[in-house]
């Protein structure tokens, strides 16, 4: 080989050598979003293993705890801090109300959706005045529970317009007494403020 040639390749030997380092250059995997963490509190055991098998399904949540009554609900709340909460109304030792109230009282963002088979004007009443951001039935389509799951946990608030159509009629046709709203005042400007409270529920 002349001087030349060997000149020749030893110079397009150096002009590879970035192309390959190029090539190894390892690619950036895109991080996953963390899963939305769900407690269920159900004292229906059928109840609970229906919830957990449909979550499971979805790529963005996960269930980290299950709950048989109120108690173990709030319980399990402080130990797990979920980021969604299922919770239904009526349960033994602590009912639904309770422990949404007990649940908030440790943190007052926290995100709970009531999961009843009650659609009394009251009981939606009372969940929402307590601090629950959503309230459904069981029956409700499993993509409207998913939707409602992940609007709640977006901050939102999530109530079908039937059930929101009952709490602005108890809302506006209340007479609110001591004992309705656990001892607040019951004068006009009270009345609007527990309004404009409720009112994201029913606009």
């Amino acid at each position: 080989m002349t001087l030349k040639k060997k000149t020749a390749a030893k110079s397009n030997k150096r002009a590879e050598k970035p192309n390959s380092a190029a090539k190894k250059t390892p690619k950036v995997k895109d991080a996953k979003k963390p899963r939305i963490k769900v407690l269920i509190a159900d004292d229906h055991s059928v109840v609970r293993e229906g919830l957990v098998s449909l979550i499971t399904r979805k790529a963005d949540m996960i269930v980290i705890a299950e709950a048989g009554n109120g108690r173990e609900a709030a319980d399990l709340w402080k130990q797990h801090r979920p980021d969604v909460t299922l919770l239904d109304l009526r349960m033994p030792e602590l009912d639904g109300v309770g422990a949404i109230k007990e649940i908030r009282a440790s943190d007052e963002n926290a995100r709970i959706i009531v999961l009843t088979t009650f659609d009394g004007d009251e009981d939606i009443y009372r969940a929402i005045q307590a601090g629950a951001k959503g309230y459904l039935l069981k029956d409700v389509p499993r993509e409207a529970l998913m939707d409602c799951i992940r609007r709640v946990h977006a901050g939102e608030t999530c109530v079908p317009v039937h059930l929101a159509a009952k709490l602005a009629e108890r809302v506006s046709g209340e007479t609110l007494s001591a004992r309705e709203i656990d001892g607040t005042q019951t004068d006009g400007s009270r009345k609007e403020q527990q309004r404009d409270r409720l009112r994201p529920f029913y606009q």
